[in-house]
């Protein structure tokens, strides 16, 4: 059984998550509309489906530990950026602030003793290692392309390339 601070966090970090599909949903929107970013698109559509799958591990979680999953009303997330590189800065801001809210729940597991659910957060943290790790590869090469326009289109075109890795070396999986 969970304790109702437990639950109240993982409800609190469902809907962190839930937030996350539709802060990536909607870059995925925005990079839709803009010319040549069919890659960027696919990857933010793609990140978005995957933060969704995030949220229902955790819904599914809370409910069979004899809690209830709350499902989330959501606030509007920003839908236009100034530029590409605003979109990856955005991206991994919001992965570090995901990141840090695993970070309290695990400690609050701990704090708990509820070591069932220590466990099962292990696989958000490792995740959270990879997603960070990711965004800061991306905006590293957005940060060396700059404006330059066959940069962008290189970047576009290869960053499908990085689904599912930290980058190029990686032999992490999500």
């Amino acid at each position: 059984m969970l304790t109702q601070s437990i639950k109240d966090a993982l409800n609190q970090q469902i809907a962190m998550e839930a937030q996350s599909s539709q802060a990536y949903l909607a870059m995925a929107s925005w990079a839709e509309i803009q010319p040549g970013l069919d890659g960027v698109t696919n990857f933010f559509y793609q990140q978005s489906n995957e933060e969704r799958v995030h949220m229902l591990k955790l819904i599914r979680y809370v409910n069979e530990r004899g809690g209830f999953a709350v499902v989330p009303a959501l606030p509007q997330p920003v839908v236009t950026f100034q530029s590409l590189q605003r979109v990856f800065q955005d991206f991994l801001h919001h992965e570090m602030e995901v990141s840090a809210s695993i970070n309290e729940l695990v400690g609050l597991t701990l704090q708990e003793r509820d070591f069932a659910t220590h466990n099962f957060l292990q696989w958000y943290v490792s995740e959270q290692l990879e997603e960070e790790a990711l965004a800061r590869t991306l905006n590293d090469k957005l940060e060396l392309v700059g404006d330059d326009k066959s940069g962008i289109y290189m970047f576009d075109k290869d960053i499908l390339l990085f689904r599912g890795h930290a980058g190029p070396d990686s032999n992490a999986t999500t």
